[in-house]
Order: C-alpha cells, then sequence, then structure tokens
C-alpha cells in the first residue's frame, strides 16, 4: 500500500478504505468496518498538538485527510434511528415521571423516618400521671394521680396499656426491654434521624415506673417481696370488670390496677368509656409476691437492658442495674405465672394470660448478664432456655410477643456466641441456640412453615389474634440477624433443609413492616394512625374518640362516643392498630377492637422493625452496635 492516500474517492471504482480515530496516537487508523470510521467532511477527528512521529506505529505514516462519507444513505438512516431511539427514550423517562401510579400506595415515598417518629409519639399519648407539658400530643394532660393510694403507695406514672386506662406491668416492662433492645443495636440510627433523645424520654418514663411496681424483699429467701399488679399485665391500676357493649366478650373480665369485677354497675377501667383525665372511680392495685417469676423475670430484662440505654448517666444506671439484680436474687424455688394466683393476676387472663415462666426467667436472666457480664447469670439463661425449648408450645413457636420471648432469647444468646463467645461449659447451648435461629428464620421466609394472606402478610398466630404485632417483631429479628450475619462477613447461613441469604431476610423484613404495614397491601391502607393518606380513623381509644374541649364525660356521656360513627376527633398519630384478618380484611370500627385497637407491646415491635429497617448514617454496611461492641 502506498504511503499516500488518496482524500477524495471520486468514483466507487477506487479502493475504499476506512479508518478510525485514536485519541491518543492523534492520527487516523485503518479499520476493517464502515461503522467503525465514519469519516466526515467536517472532521470528527479531534486535533492534536502531539507530533505524529513522536508516536510509534506499526503503520505507515499519514498525510492529512479530507474525509466524506462513503455512503450518505446509509448514514441518513442511521442519525434518523439514532434520534429516534433518544427521543423515545425521553419520551418514556417523561410518561414515567408524569403519569399517576395506580398501583402503589406509598410506593417509593415511604418515609422510615417519619414512620418512627409518629409510632415513638403514640407513647406520648399512652403516658400517665403528671404529663409532661411539652409532649408532642396536647389532647392529653394529668391523669391516674390518685394511682396506688388503696395501697398505700406511689404508683403514679407509667404507661396506659392500650384503648383502655389500665397500666399493666407486664406489658409495660415488655415494651421497655424491646425498646431498650432497639437502643442498644441502632443507636446510631436514632441519633441521625433525631429520635434518639425521644425514644429515651420513653424508655425513662417506664423505667421510672417499674422502679415503683416492687417492694424488694429483707428476707434472703425472698418470701416477702411484693408486686404490685398496676399497670401490667399481671396487675393492673384501673379498675376492669363487665362492659358497657354486649358483642366485645374479649372483655369479661379486667386486670391491674383497678381491675376488679364489678357485681354492682360501679364504673371501672372497662364498663366505662371515658378519658383518664376524666377518672373518678376507685382504681384498686392488685399484689403479687415473688412466685411470679414470670413477672420478675420481665422487669428485671427491663430494668437490666435500660441500665445499658443510660450507662452515660452512672447514677441511674447502677440503680436500675441494682434493682434488677437485687430483684432477679429475691425469686423463691417456687415459681410460676402470676395468673395463675387470684390475688396476683387471675383477672388478667382474660386479657394477657401468660402461659410459661421460663421463656420470661430466661430473658431477665439474658439481659442481667449483658448488663453486668457476671457469668452466673448466664448459666441461668443458658439452663433456662435449654429447659424451655425442650418444653415449647407449639402454638407460641415462631412468635416473639408479650406472652413469648423464647425466639428472642435465642436470638440474643446468639449474638452472645458470635460477639462474646464465654466458651466452656455454654457452647453447646449457645450452639443450640444458633442452629434454632436459623430454624427460625427459615420458618419465616419458606412458606411452607406459615402460610400467608392473599396480600403476602405472614400469618403466624392464625386463631384470630391481630397479626401485625406477630408479623412487625418477626421483622424485627430477621432483619437484625441479617446484621449479624453481616457483620461477620457472611452473606448466607442454613438450617437442615434450606439455605437463606442476608438480602432474602431483609426483604422479608422489608415486605411485613414496611411494605404490608406502612399501605401496599391488599386495601392500599397504612395500618399506622395518622401515616400516608389513608388509614385507620375509628380507633378503639378512649382519648383519641372523645373531643378534648376542657369539657369533662362521664361513663354515660362516653357511650355516645364509644358508638359514633364518625372518625376520632383525635388523631392518635402513630398507633400501629390490630390489623387485617388472614384474608388481608379489615373493619375500621370503633367498636370491633380486634382490628383498631392499638398497644403499647404491639407498637414496640414496630418500632424496633422500623429502626432496623431505616438505612444506616453512613455509606458502610458495616453496622454499628452498642450492645456488641462494634463502634
Amino acid at each position: 500500500m502506498s504511503p499516500a492516500v488518496s482524500s477524495t474517492f471520486e468514483s466507487e471504482r477506487d479502493p475504499v478504505i476506512y479508518v478510525h480515530t485514536v485519541s491518543v496516537a492523534g492520527r487516523l487508523l485503518p479499520s476493517a468496518s464502515r461503522w467503525n470510521s465514519i469519516a466526515l467532511d467536517f472532521k470528527l477527528a479531534p486535533d492534536s498538538s502531539t507530533a505524529y512521529e513522536s508516536i510509534p506505529s506499526q503503520y505507515p505514516k499519514s498525510v492529512d485527510y479530507d474525509l466524506v462519507i462513503t455512503d450518505r444513505k446509509h448514514f441518513h438512516c442511521f442519525i434518523f434511528v439514532l434520534v429516534t431511539i433518544i427521543l423515545a427514550i425521553l419520551a418514556a423517562v417523561l410518561l414515567v415521571h408524569f403519569l399517576p401510579q395506580k398501583h402503589k400506595h406509598q410506593g417509593s415515598s415511604i418515609n422510615l423516618k417519619v414512620a418512627i417518629n409518629q409510632a415513638l409519639t403514640f407513647y406520648d399519648a399512652q403516658k400517665s400521671g403528671h404529663y409532661p407539658r411539652n409532649s408532642p400530643v396536647k389532647f392529653r394532660g394529668d391523669s391516674g394521680l390518685q394511682d396506688g393510694h388503696s395501697a398505700n403507695t406511689d404508683l403514679t406514672g407509667g404507661f396506659y396499656d392500650s384503648g383502655n386506662n389500665i397500666k399493666f406491668t407486664f406489658t409495660t416492662a415488655y415494651t421497655m426491654t424491646l425498646l431498650s433492645w432497639t437502643v442498644m443495636e441502632y443507636q446510631s440510627k436514632y441519633a441521625d434521624i433525631g429520635e434518639l433523645d425521644h425514644v429515651r424520654d420513653i424508655i425513662r418514663w417506664g423505667s421510672d415506673y417499674l422502679l415503683k411496681v416492687f417492694i424488694p424483699p429483707n428476707s434472703a429467701d425472698g418470701s416477702n417481696l411484693t408486686l404490685y399488679s398496676q399497670a401490667s399485665y399481671n396487675f393492673f391500676v384501673g379498675n376492669g370488670s363487665c362492659p358497657v357493649y354486649d358483642n366485645m366478650t374479649h372483655y369479661s373480665q379486667s386486670i391491674g390496677v383497678g381491675s376488679t369485677i364489678s357485681i354492682n354497675n360501679e364504673p371501672n377501667e372497662l364498663s366505662c368509656w371515658q378519658r383518664p383525665e376524666d377518672m373518678k372511680y376507685e382504681r384498686p392495685v392488685s399484689i403479687c409476691d415473688g412466685s411470679a417469676t414470670d413477672l420478675v423475670g420481665e422487669i428485671v430484662a427491663a430494668l437490666s437492658a435500660a441500665s445499658m440505654v443510660f450507662k452515660e448517666d452512672r447514677d441511674y444506671s447502677k440503680r436500675l442495674r441494682d434493682s434488677a439484680e437485687r430483684l432477679f436474687g429475691a425469686i423463691p424455688t417456687t415459681q410460676g405465672t402470676h395468673t395463675m394466683v387470684d390475688a396476683c393476676g387471675k383477672q388478667a387472663t382474660m386479657l394477657y394470660n401468660s402461659t410459661s415462666y421460663k421463656d420470661e426467667l430466661a430473658w431477665g436472666a439474658t439481659w442481667l448478664f449483658l448488663s453486668t457480664t457476671n457469668t452466673s447469670y448466664l448459666a441461668i439463661a443458658t439452663e433456662t432456655y435449654f429447659s424451655a425449648k425442650s418444653s415449647e408450645s407449639s402454638v407460641d413457636k415462631g412468635v416473639v410477643y408479650w406472652n413469648n420471648k423464647l425466639n428472642a432469647v435465642e436470638v440474643l444468646l446468639t449474638g452472645i456466641r458470635y460477639f462474646r463467645d464465654p466458651g466452656f461449659p455454654y457452647e453447646d447451648v449457645l450452639k443450640l441456640s444458633s442452629n434454632s435461629t436459623d430454624a427460625l428464620m427459615c420458618s419465616y421466609l419458606f412458606n411452607k412453615y406459615f402460610s400467608r394472606t392473599p396480600g403476602g402478610l405472614i400469618i403466624l398466630k392464625p386463631d384470630n389474634e391481630p397479626l401485625l404485632q406477630f408479623a412487625a417483631t418477626a421483622s424485627f429479628l430477621s432483619e437484625l440477624y441479617s446484621d449479624y450475619l453481616d457483620h461477620l462477613k457472611m452473606s448466607s447461613a442454613s438450617c437442615k433443609t434450606d439455605t437463606f441469604s442476608v438480602k432474602m431476610l431483609r426483604d422479608f423484613a422489608t415486605s411485613q413492616a414496611v411494605n404490608y404495614i406502612l399501605g401496599q397491601n391488599p386495601l392500599q391502607m397504612s395500618y399506622i394512625v395518622g401515616y400516608g393518606d389513608r388509614y385507620p380513623v375509628q380507633v378503639h381509644h378512649r382519648s383519641a374518640s372523645i373531643p378534648w374541649n376542657n369539657q369533662p364525660y362521664n361513663c354515660d356521656d362516653g357511650k355516645r362516643w364509644l358508638n359514633s360513627k364518625d372518625p376520632n376527633p383525635q388523631v392518635l398519630l402513630g398507633a400501629m392498630v390490630g390489623g387485617p384478618d388472614t384474608n388481608d380484611n379489615f373493619m375500621d370500627q370503633r367498636t370491633n377492637q380486634k382490628f383498631t385497637e392499638p398497644s403499647i407491646a404491639s407498637n414496640a415491635g414496630l418500632v424496633a422493625a422500623l429502626i432496623a429497617l431505616q438505612d444506616p448514617p453512613y455509606k458502610s454496611r458495616d453496622l454499628k452496635s452498642t450492645l456488641w461492641g462494634w463502634t
């Protein structure tokens, strides 16, 4: 080939040489393809200040080219196709942006920061006692200021359990334990979204109350330990009796402080639909002793976990931890549940019947070990867990809620195995806990273990229980365990028959707590009051359903609001209602509390799931955990 090539192809009979540009070389080089070398009269090849001679080449030296299009027809087709594709892409982007989204309620607008703030605000609406003036909830005031007087003690404070005015120690303690756990695992997330002080305030409000509900024994055997059932599932402040509405047999008895069965139609917690600020009736207190092992274990867990949340406040943290140790040491040889003893919590069986004490005992001992690092508590925790696991009821398998913490215990023990590694003599039981945790995750992920509603909500207890509370805690544990595996640089794990990935765990957690609960469900409804465009408006809740207009309403007045078909005059922001049935059906009726009543225990699971799923405040997936020292 001649070193010089004609710059213009005057005839199709002349040989056609294609060239392409090499920007680095700064010149045109031979090409085997027409489309690699569109040579244009307006000089596509960039000019270069680099001398051609300075760059080695296997090809002969070239001269300047004034290139022309060899086939203008093909070039015009190419330009037309290119412009058409670009216009089509722009049109598609504009359509996606501007057309209404018919099949999404929240969609990409889901905001976990807002949802978490609202879920925590629900606890501000449940506070009893001297109501804080800086509260974001403006339809509440001082209430229950005489609680405990009938027992010559001070039981003011704490939280009303749900839509009634009863305070249960059992559910209050469970709630404080779960919320404290979330702070220990996700403190940096709370801080990043500005909710750390908020959640700490809630935990402190509950912890202050729990410090009041027991009088430590002055004898070594703990026989004279006194526990007050006000505000507990075991004991409660608030008088419960026959309800004023016939179709709510769930409330046929009451429990707690102020909970006695009415035999003379006297007003009480359940027969009276009245704001707590207007209560005038007697609020009796139930009393238990140390044989109420489940209640003791739950309070110990709450105080121990809270002591770690407030470790920077050394005096308060020590008070909580010392109280937990003293209370745990008072558990007598004779053990049982508080609902087995008439004077202690028999009336609670219709609302919160405790079926075992072993899970609470293991729960309390585990948190006490984490708080104190005293291995004697770990020995009790592992021994009790092993015993409880061998006799686990099939009814509560896979379920974490106020009555069963066994699955939560095994996740904690698994964390102890992975990140504390206490070794002998605990390894065998801790290995059992980690295997059981893997099996628990498989039960959540694979449909052969638990069924789903048509809309995808997992059905962990199909016997007409409110489903959302169980789905929320399952979401929390699955996301938490995915973080454990992620920290260990493990992408997957397995149970006996199945293998699951970290991504599968996170997808499951998101599908339940974020997608379904926040609005992506068959009814396109958010089950958190106040979140999104559509949510329950007839929430079964005394304070929210009665106008806040500086006018007191007695029990008879309240019936009007109970039976009203109008939306509640107050929005109970952040309350997660009971939710749909197994067919995704939901009845937004104030008188049907199975669907529309919230509770402090179920909201704790919601908060736990949402904060676990909240994006971390840093780009790395190396999550921080105060509990395990990932800082």
